[in-house]
């Protein structure tokens, strides 16, 4: 274990004693599991992590803070890989709750506890692919109690919790700006060098490995993480979730996989079958939207274009622009 780094991180996260040792001694005892399993800190594999994660599970000893733990040790020794597999594990059971409590604001609580009330979630721990088949059950029984339309406005939210201020700065340069399309395009060249400024200190971006080809394929599509206005809708193109793999695999199946973000319903590509409803995808178009609700000060309008759920290799979304920020064609 690379201890002294990993105290200087948490001392440079300003985390108390106690914290610092409880993140100690969970990286201590994933290491311990490494040690029985024949392999180091080092050489752990993803399979390594889903077997001791399940161990976990098992015992009653998951828990957010120790996934957490983890994680960040895995950040700070750029174990990018068991990095991301973390991250999806630790968000993944957070999700379902809070979409159960928006439904409840939009439809009422007896109307959502119809279609929630007796899905059993998987525990805390599981395995990223016991959630498809929880998923497409919900998804199953908005489709049959609610219009289209009220089962996107439920998904569309924001499931992730992000504080509208984490986007403060970008709108203070939307109001700078002298129009949408230069506020895009300075949007999509600010994306391009944090990119870059991550590839060259070997950071992971969010949940993406950041690689010159990844950063060139970014470059040349402004829609990713950017927009593109077309008259009064602006086209906006998720990154890759996995945008290397995705760049060099061949089988469109799997290169949908690579594709899709969700950590709830992208295992379900492999299966053979779409087992999760693309409607669901209207989950990542409220995280699309959330910015330029804030940008724009309103809510806005989004629509799903294409999505790897619904056999698209891309993840792509219409924002509408609201009528007062419009311009002509």
């Amino acid at each position: 274990m690379q201890e002294t780094l990993y105290r200087e991180y948490c001392q440079q996260r300003q985390f108390d004693a106690e914290t610092t040792e409880a993140s100690v001694a969970a990286v201590r005892h994933f290491e311990d599991y490494a040690t029985v399993v024949g392999a180091t800190l080092e050489t752990v594999t993803a399979d390594h992590l889903s077997d001791y994660l399940q161990q976990l599970t098992r015992t009653g000893m998951i828990a957010e803070d120790r996934l957490l733990a983890l994680a960040r040790y895995c950040y700070v020794t750029r174990r990018n890989d068991l990095f991301v597999q973390l991250v999806h594990v630790a968000e993944a059971p957070g999700i379902l709750p809070v979409l159960r409590a928006r439904a409840g604001q939009i439809i009422g609580e007896k109307a959502a506890d119809e279609v929630f009330g007796s899905v059993v979630l998987p525990p805390e721990g599981s395995p990223i692919n016991a959630y498809p088949p929880v998923l497409d059950k919900i998804v199953e029984r908005m489709q049959d109690a609610l219009p289209a339309d009220v089962c996107k406005q439920v998904l569309a939210g924001n499931m992730h919790q992000i504080p509208e201020s984490s986007f403060a700065e970008l709108r203070e340069r939307f109001q700078r700006s002298p129009d949408i399309d230069a506020f895009l395009a300075d949007r999509h060249a600010g994306l391009v060098q944090e990119l870059e400024d991550h590839m060259n200190q070997g950071k992971v971006w969010y949940e993406q490995v950041i690689t010159p080809e990844v950063l060139e394929y970014v470059r040349g599509n402004p829609e990713i993480q950017g927009g593109v206005r077309h008259g009064n809708v602006i086209h906006v193109t998720k990154i890759p979730f996995d945008p290397q793999a995705y760049l060099d695999e061949k089988d469109p199946t799997r290169k949908r996989y690579d594709a899709c973000h969700c950590p709830l319903a992208r295992t379900s590509i492999l299966s053979g079958k779409t087992a999760v409803s693309p409607l669901f995808c209207y989950c990542s178009a409220g995280f699309e939207k959330l910015p330029f609700d804030v940008i724009f000060g309103e809510p806005v309008k989004v629509e799903v274009l294409e999505s790897a759920l619904g056999d698209s290799d891309r993840c792509r979304f219409a924002i509408t622009i609201p009528e007062r920020f419009r311009k002509n064609p």
